[in-house]
């Protein structure tokens, strides 16, 4: 019975000690983790998301209306510039080359009948010039001798015109037969065949079914399209280098500069802001097989690496007056065990780290964590280092 007494007594105190053990260590102050403002190199940089794409790109598209009669490629072909890759049926157009070639040659004979027809007029002017003058002809039938060969003038010009014409349209019916033969533009690899024998081309500007033939693609430059949020466009410039990381390979960083920003903003196809479009080319593909299409991140840099006194990007607490409509950065700092909320200035910062302008030496020591812990804590709150 004595034992079982004892460890009642054991046990009832050590549910009266708990407590206040809690609040004396309590009274210590929550256990915070610290660091100190350190003169560090800093990068700042813009990111943004967007794709692999060849920088040069050529979509064929349908000049002619007609029945493809003939594809040459397939997918993943090498062709050359000047290859024909596709023929569409150019039987109605020979049909009017053919006819419009007729149509000149009878143009030319006609001309030929009149400039005889010409020449024997002005024969025949000139002897009435010579009978009028001796009083051998009269009025009446010298002028019209001249007027026949008037005529016979103007029916050449005419002649001569109309050749002119019905060459033209043979020019042009040859120029539609000739864009029935497709070829390639430039040297390149035929990344897709959108339209198959016995299907109609057509021949339209819009993206209509029929009017894209097939696109060839130059593999030997793949380039970065980014899309950049308007609110960061002021802060890019052409020849800033950048980092880009393509989803298949997270852990093959890609280096790149930038080549192009568009002059007009886009709405996105999954956001509700504007951004601009951003090309980077690639300079180091770090060994990796790139295909275009491939979804890709970039941070674009945009100073350059500095020492500047910084600290941790969570030690920084923005406060907004919502009155004011302001923000003040600030940081709470330990000074006889007890945290102190200090105004500071901020600068340029990266992805881990802030610049402090104003506010901090390198012998403060600042709270940066845990969040939990940063996030309810008032000025003069009592607090303890945490051990590492």
């Amino acid at each position: 019975m004595n034992g079982r007494r004892w460890l009642f007594v054991l046990i009832i105190a050590a549910v009266i000690a708990v407590p206040v053990l809690s609040r004396g260590t309590n009274n210590r102050g929550a256990l915070v983790e610290l660091d100190q403002p350190t003169v560090r190199p800093l990068r700042t940089s813009v990111l943004a998301s967007g794709s692999l794409a060849h920088e040069e790109e050529v979509t064929l598209t349908a000049e002619v209306i007609g029945r493809v009669e003939a594809i040459y490629v397939e997918e993943g072909d090498l062709v050359r510039a000047g290859q024909r890759v596709l023929q569409i049926d150019d039987e109605a157009l020979a049909a009017q080359v053919a006819q419009s070639e007729a149509s000149v040659r009878m143009q030319a004979i006609d001309i030929e009948r009149t400039e005889l027809r010409l020449k024997n007029l002005e024969r025949r002017l000139n002897r009435a010039k010579a009978l009028y003058a001796r009083k051998l002809l009269d009025e009446d039938a010298f002028e019209d001798a001249q007027l026949e060969f008037a005529v016979a003038e103007v029916d050449l010009r005419s002649a001569r015109e109309s050749l002119v014409q019905t060459q033209a349209a043979l020019q042009q019916f040859q120029d539609q037969r000739d864009k029935t033969s497709v070829l390639a533009p430039i040297d390149g690899i035929v990344t897709s065949l959108d339209i198959e024998v016995g299907e109609t081309a057509v021949s339209s500007t819009t993206n209509i079914p029929g009017s894209g033939l097939l696109t060839i693609s130059d593999p030997s430059n793949i380039i970065t399209e980014v899309n950049v949020d308007e609110a960061d466009i002021a802060d890019i410039t052409v020849g800033q280098t950048a980092e880009i990381v393509a989803v298949a390979y997270p852990d093959r960083p890609l280096t790149g500069v930038v080549q192009f920003i568009a002059n007009t903003a886009k709405l996105g196809a999954h956001s509700q802001g504007l951004s601009f479009l951003v090309r980077i080319a690639i300079t180091d593909t770090n060994g990796i097989q790139l295909r275009p299409g491939m979804s890709c991140r970039a941070a674009i840099f945009t100073a350059g690496e500095e020492a500047l006194l910084s600290v941790p990007v969570q030690s920084v607490v923005v406060e907004e007056n919502l009155s004011t409509r302001s923000q003040r950065p600030t940081v709470f700092v330990v000074r006889e065990g007890r945290a102190r909320k200090l105004d500071v200035q901020t600068g340029l910062s990266d992805d881990s780290f802030q610049q402090v302008t104003d506010g901090l030496t390198t012998e403060d020591r600042v709270i940066v964590g845990p969040a939990r812990v940063l996030r309810r804590l008032r000025d003069g709150d009592p607090v303890q280092p945490a051990i590492r």
